[in-house]
């Protein structure tokens, strides 16, 4: 059969796409698929083994479908294959496999790898622990708009880990990640208004910046919200309140 029409096929069993969704169904034509060496289909059939989704989860068979795909140059299977031996899920753990896999995949533009390639720098897991391989890493992920790699680039630059210390591009970081909803980032947005770090301080911002943080399921944000707040008038918390509606129906907006 046509490898890239059974492909289809159970791409759109899979998703419930012009048929009802039949996970079974997508994991039969992904096979046929996969069997003639169709990448796609091999990632695909890798993900719902991965899953559990139409077979019984079974992450070995997942390495495998992933292995194939990924010595194909498949990038999605380099990144799979890379979190399976960070995790020693199907495999042994073996953070020097994950580093390999995480790469090839982040050599070819995938952001997800680029932003575990930098955590396990960061971390010196499977490599040689390097600041500043990890801030390469998490500027090429951040210029792709990955929030995560935009929040620990932010605060990369804000303790001078791998690049010097510089506040006004923690920000930009921190902005760049907070714009998507990222509470860990809004969260020290508030600290640096609080704190005066870089910025005038400003309390009012700060305290906009935590609520914030809090309603995108920020811990440590509410602490930091009620403890300002003790030192502030209530017409400060009530503007610093307003401005945090008029942040969040503009995110609404962006996001629609």
């Amino acid at each position: 059969g046509n490898s890239n029409a059974q492909y289809n096929l159970g791409y759109m069993y899979k998703n419930g796409q012009g048929i009802l969704q039949d996970y079974k169904e997508a994991v039969k034509w992904y096979r046929l698929a996969a069997d003639q060496g169709y990448s796609k289909a091999q990632v695909n059939l890798g993900n719902m083994y991965s899953n559990g989704q139409g077979v019984p989860q079974d992450y070995k068979e997942a390495v495998k479908w992933y292995k194939l795909a990924a010595d194909q140059g498949n990038s999605s299977a380099q990144f799979n294959l890379g979190l399976l031996y960070k995790n020693g899920q199907g495999v042994p753990q073996d953070y020097k496999e994950a580093v390999k896999w995480y790469r090839l995949a982040a050599d070819q533009g995938d952001s997800d790898a680029q932003y575990n390639l930098a955590l396990l720098y960061g971390n010196g897991q499977g490599v040689l622990q390097d600041d500043k391989e990890a801030v390469k890493w998490y500027t090429l992920a951040a210029d792709q708009g990955n929030s995560n790699a935009q929040y620990n680039l932010g605060y990369m630059y804000k303790n001078g880990q791998g690049v010097l210390q510089d506040y006004k591009e923690a920000m930009k970081w921190y902005k760049h990640a907070a714009d998507q909803g990222q509470s860990s980032a809004l969260n020290n947005l508030g600290v640096i208004y609080q704190y005066g770090m870089g910025v005038p301080e400003n309390y009012v911002t700060a305290h906009m910046y935590y609520n914030l943080s809090a309603y995108f399921g920020g811990e440590k944000a509410l602490e930091n919200r009620d403890k300002l707040s003790a030192e502030m008038s209530s017409q400060d918390i009530s503007k610093a309140q307003d401005m945090a509606r008029e942040w969040l129906a503009e995110y609404e907006k962006r996001t629609k």
